[in-house]
């Protein structure tokens, strides 16, 4: 994308988006109902993942937009172990024809027990992601036409694969990151790509209720080797990592506390480098729709 391209993209994004992994589970209609209100709230964006054999990131993703009038959405991410590389261009393209202007494209790699579990070989990340770019690119010419061009970030999280995001896409979307990371992204990206962190959030000023919740969604992620040796690379030690981690990870990682407090933890991503901040709050879509119901005056200053 040219630079007016991305500032483009900056300025319909705004500040902050959501990103709700409840939405994988979430009956339709339920989803409907959820982004409509997120819409109305003001939010940026809305994305969420994929798992292979879940919802497919497109048909999700066009779910979304149909059921919404002007939100962009994203994928966080479209897993390139559930889909061939020309699927992958063809697929984002087809989206983004349909609703110029209102998708992002989020790349990711995945993590080598969930691929394997699907039946396939996890190969060397930064190699298979690369290849897996080319492909793209060469299925490019094949793909439909778009009035709006598509934004392609990836899920990069240490120096190689920024450095990889920042010279084959149009920017990086790190997901369990603390704003430490935010600041390094950027550095490893330049001023003129997009950087768009996720930050989950839990709206409680009880210490113990906001940790709990939060461990709790951390217990996966911390089994998870990618996830582990970026933490690990930030400073992060084994005694961090165990046992659901240490007070000073899990406050890093899961902002919690009042509506202020949140609103800080986005000026401080703002403030590192990120163009949009991904709030996520952690509990069922219901529970996240209500905690971005009371955030949103704080961190949309409305």
């Amino acid at each position: 994308m040219t630079d007016e391209d991305l500032r483009s993209v900056r300025e319909r994004l705004g500040r902050v988006g959501v990103w709700l992994s409840s939405l994988r589970l979430a009956p339709v209609d339920e989803e409907r109902r959820a982004v409509r209100r997120i819409e109305e709230l003001g939010y940026g964006s809305i994305w969420c993942g994929e798992g292979i054999g879940g919802k497919e990131a497109f048909a999700h993703q066009s779910l979304l937009l149909a059921a919404t009038d002007h939100i962009i959405t994203g994928t966080g991410i479209a897993n390139v172990w559930a889909r061939h590389p020309a699927t992958m261009q063809g697929g984002a393209a087809t989206v983004g024809a349909a609703y110029p202007g209102r998708f992002v494209l989020g790349v990711g790699i995945s993590h080598a027990p969930m691929v394997e579990r699907s039946g396939q070989a996890y190969q060397t990340p930064l190699v298979h992601m690369d290849q897996y770019l080319d492909a793209m690119d060469a299925a490019a010419p094949e793909a439909p036409a778009v009035e709006v061009p598509v934004p392609r970030v990836l899920a990069a999280l240490r120096p190689k694969m920024l450095a990889l995001a920042r010279e084959r896409s149009d920017g990086a979307h790190p997901y369990f990151v603390p704003t430490s990371h935010t600041a390094l992204a950027r550095q490893a990206l330049g001023a003129d790509r997009l950087l768009i962190p996720e930050q989950a959030v839990v709206l409680t000023t009880d210490a113990d209720e906001g940790r709990r919740m939060a461990r709790a969604h951390m217990a996966t992620y911390l089994q998870l080797p990618n996830y582990v040796n970026n933490l690990k690379h930030l400073g992060y030690t084994d005694q961090d990592i165990s046992g659901g981690g240490s007070d000073r990870l899990v406050d890093a990682i899961v902002a919690w506390g009042n509506e202020a407090d949140i609103a800080k933890r986005v000026t401080e991503h703002i403030d590192a480098g990120a163009d949009h901040v991904l709030l996520q709050p952690l509990g069922s879509l219901d529970e996240a729709v209500r905690q971005l119901e009371a955030l949103a005056p704080a961190v949309l200053g409305r």
